[in-house]
């Protein structure tokens, strides 16, 4: 298959940090759960976490656990660069772990932290993706400037927060 071919059934997450969210997780967990469910049955096969602590780990965790379940997907674990989560508190930096090793694939896409490391990861998720599932609020900053990416080049965002097109917070 060409990268083309297999971009058609890759779909990548964009969200905010717990602290952001202005939802209960148990709700945002959910609606997770809800879009990647639906995502499974439209024919995506692999999932692409940017391995932030909130959203992307949580959807993460919830493709691993789907994956052990019998979902024939695949997890890929585009982490910004290596040591991103060294500042964490060790329950995140444990989960962020675990779910590396379980991953399918880990790529770093910048060699070491960089002004502009995290919107690369962010553009690479986009380029590599058919459709995008967010937490987005529409606040300014990264998950709101991933999905205007996304717009920009054609790639479907499908927001949690909304159950429908985030086109509602792109500005």
């Amino acid at each position: 298959m060409t990268e083309q071919e297999l971009r058609q059934h890759r779909c990548c997450f964009t969200g905010h940090r717990p602290e952001k969210l202005d939802r209960p997780e148990a709700e945002v967990i959910e609606g997770l759960k809800k879009e990647i469910r639906t995502a499974i049955a439209d024919g995506f096969r692999t999932f692409i976490s940017g391995m932030a602590r909130g959203v992307d780990l949580w959807a993460a965790e919830i493709v691993l656990d789907l994956r052990a379940n019998g979902a024939a997907i695949r997890l890929i674990c585009a982490s910004p660069y290596r040591g991103f989560e060294v500042r964490w508190s060790q329950d995140w930096q444990e989960r962020y772990r675990r779910v590396m090793e379980q991953a399918n694939l880990v790529r770093f896409i910048c060699p070491s932290y960089s002004r502009d490391c995290f919107q690369r990861r962010n553009e690479w998720m986009i380029d590599h993706s058919a459709r995008v599932i967010a937490v987005n609020n529409g606040r300014p900053g990264g998950t709101r400037n991933t999905a205007a990416y996304a717009k920009r080049n054609g790639v479907p965002v499908v927001n949690v927060l909304l159950k429908s097109n985030s086109d509602v917070f792109i500005k």
